[in-house]
């Protein structure tokens, strides 16, 4: 039970008949009035365990999208209910209305919304609600916390989408399948077709053109069905924030952007969290929308204070595919995590595989560079110019290795590899 600020100014206008008649008689008269009617009170409030509650179910929603919400409260009492609810999401749901105004009549029911804006991605979740009822003269009421769980799946933002139809064209483009046709070095044949002028004459087939009065060539469309595994450093160095971000965050939209190129593309797509462990997996074999398999999956991981195992990819690798495939390893350059973590296996990867390294650049290091105001300054700047120059000299490693590199800004980044995508599939490389 608990007393409200009504009961509490009417104690306090008790004051006045102690002033004028000051003695005990009054004080204990007083008492006595005001216990009666908060009992009374109290004794008509209706139970606040005495309702039923419904939840909204979990709808996922973007990172940096708005997503309403709504319990349902039914009430089982004999009397009418009215008072205060209060939902408890945890802070991070950045619930706007926490609370709301109760009245309901008996057998009836009443829906609340709130409007959730998300601070993170994940599950967020509500384990509480509490009920507050009234009595008829609102000196008291009742008071009961209900263990009634609710949640919200809060997925990655994809922020990257709006390029993706562009670059769908231009692959229609490599394709063929569009008015303007590019011709690529595909090594999938497509069909046969009489010469013209301006093709190339290593396409010519001699035992077609032998049954025709004309010249036949063979034309090829670029390979389709292909693997592409994209593999996501969830360990340490991916904890690190870039801007408002981590890398790992930044890692996730280069991940949905080139599953959902290469998905457009006709090729399987698979994707692996690693750090000592595989964390979350997903295959555009897998039944349902890729995207929406692919961000559920990555919503529930977090980068781990932990060492990168990078010995535990090949067998994956080996597992998903025996055929070639292209690697999309979205990782940081850390210079410690890949000499004693990823060169010893890369050898191994691009024998049989394409290798492409994504990994995010900070940009904070230019503005490192370019402040040279103050003595501070420039030792800051040759900081940062040194770690760059370590960062150039990993990227030369890797590439004697077999692999190519892409350092880009975050925003930069999910377009940069899918153009290089794009380039491996118009190259037949893949």
């Amino acid at each position: 039970m608990f007393v409200s600020l009504r009961f509490i100014w009417l104690a306090v206008a008790g004051f006045i008949p102690m002033i004028l008649w000051p003695n005990w008689g009054t004080v204990f008269i007083l008492l006595l009035f005001l216990g009666v009617l908060l009992c009374l009170d109290l004794f008509l409030t209706p139970s606040p365990r005495a309702v039923t509650i419904r939840r909204s179910d979990n709808t996922p929603v973007r990172f940096d999208e708005s997503l309403e919400v709504w319990v349902e409260i039914s009430n089982r009492a004999a009397r009418t209910m009215r008072g205060l609810i209060r939902d408890g999401w945890q802070p991070s749901a950045r619930n706007t209305q926490p609370e709301h105004r109760l009245h309901v009549e008996p057998g009836g029911s009443q829906r609340f919304s709130s409007v959730l804006t998300p601070g993170r991605r994940g599950t967020l979740r509500t384990r509480k609600l509490t009920v507050r009822t009234y009595g008829p003269l609102g000196l008291g009421g009742r008071q009961h916390t209900h263990q009634h769980e609710g949640e919200v799946t809060v997925v990655p933002p994809f922020r990257s989408r709006r390029h993706l139809p562009s670059r769908i064209q231009q692959l229609r483009e490599i394709e063929g399948r569009s008015a303007v046709h590019r011709p690529g070095a595909g090594h999938e044949f497509d069909a046969l077709r009489e010469y013209v002028l301006g093709d190339d004459v290593r396409t010519i087939d001699w035992r077609a053109s032998a049954r025709s009065d004309t010249l036949i060539v063979r034309t090829y469309c670029p390979e389709r069905d292909r693997r592409v595994v994209v593999v996501l450093d969830s360990s340490r160095a991916s904890a690190v924030r870039v801007g408002d971000e981590t890398r790992f965050d930044a890692g996730i939209e280069v991940a949905l952007f080139i599953a959902a190129l290469a998905n457009a593309g006709g090729d399987r797509v698979d994707l692996l969290t690693l750090d000592q462990s595989i964390r979350a997996r997903s295959s555009s074999e897998d039944k349902g929308h890729l995207l929406h398999r692919m961000a559920t999956a990555l919503s529930q991981v977090f980068p781990r204070l932990l060492a990168a195992d990078w010995t535990i990819l090949p067998p994956e690798v080996s597992k998903i595919t025996r055929q070639r495939a292209l690697i999309v390893l979205v990782t940081p350059l850390d210079s410690a995590a890949i000499e004693e973590g990823l060169i010893p296996i890369l050898p191994v990867l691009t024998r049989h595989h394409v290798v492409l390294i994504a990994a995010v650049a900070d940009p904070e290091l230019e503005d490192m560079v370019a402040q040279r105001t103050t003595s501070d300054d420039v030792y800051i700047a040759a900081s940062a110019e040194a770690q760059k120059q370590r960062n150039r000299k990993m990227i030369q490693l890797l590439n004697r290795y077999g692999a190519e590199v892409i350092e880009a800004l975050p925003a930069a980044l999910p377009l940069a590899v899918g153009d290089a995508y794009l380039r491996l599939k118009a190259a037949g490389r893949l």
